[in-house]
């Protein structure tokens, strides 16, 4: 159980949830199909299925196993590919002059792997945890920003991020402080980066 929720709750896949979210619940929702497909397909290739096969090439060139590149010090590289292949996305979208609202998703994506980047150097941190914070960062900027009250949603994201924290642990992956430490910097990252970027 808590291997699949890692899975499913992975790092990759807070920008194309966001705008997932983002499609079906803002004025985004009348951008014709075609639009929105082609969006989520630059955002799904450069956020989850590029960096996930470097990663994972990467992984298999040097010999180690899922559980042997969690260790802080073989995270640089993992770190460098996603953060390369963010930043692409975002480049890509904005040279196709997507909304404001679609590349702060992928600037608050990139800001939180780039922070996380930054405390692995010297603390190992969960990017699971501040993934899902991530998320409720962004749906706090947006309730925000659109007005709505978004309580009910904060209390699954809540339920949601204490599931994927456990598991990180259960794992063996990351200890509380890290799991809570990781949320708290994905909150902040997210919120910051959709309010003022």
């Amino acid at each position: 159980m808590a291997k699949a929720l890692s899975a499913v709750f992975s790092p990759f896949h807070l920008p194309v949830v966001g705008l997932i979210l983002l499609f079906g619940f803002s004025y985004l929702s009348f951008l014709p199909w075609d639009v929105k497909l082609y969006i989520l397909l630059v955002v799904y290739t450069f956020t989850i299925l590029l960096p996930t096969c470097l990663i994972r090439l990467y992984r298999r060139y040097q010999g180690w196993s899922r559980i042997e590149l969690g260790i802080k010090e073989r995270r640089v590289v993992p770190y460098v590919i996603s953060i390369l292949c963010y930043f692409t996305c975002y480049y890509l979208l904005s040279q196709n002059h997507a909304s404001h609202f679609i590349g702060s998703i992928v600037v608050a994506s990139l800001l939180i792997q780039v922070v996380c980047a930054i405390i692995n150097l010297w603390w190992k941190i969960s990017t699971h945890s501040a993934a899902i914070g991530g998320v409720t960062g962004a749906l706090i900027a947006f309730a925000a920003i659109f007005n709505f009250n978004p309580v009910w949603w904060i209390c699954l994201l809540l339920l949601l991020a204490g599931m994927v924290g456990t598991s990180r642990i259960i794992l063996r992956q990351h200890t509380l402080e890290q799991v809570v430490a990781g949320y708290l910097i994905g909150i902040v990252c997210a919120f910051l980066a959709i309010v003022y970027v």
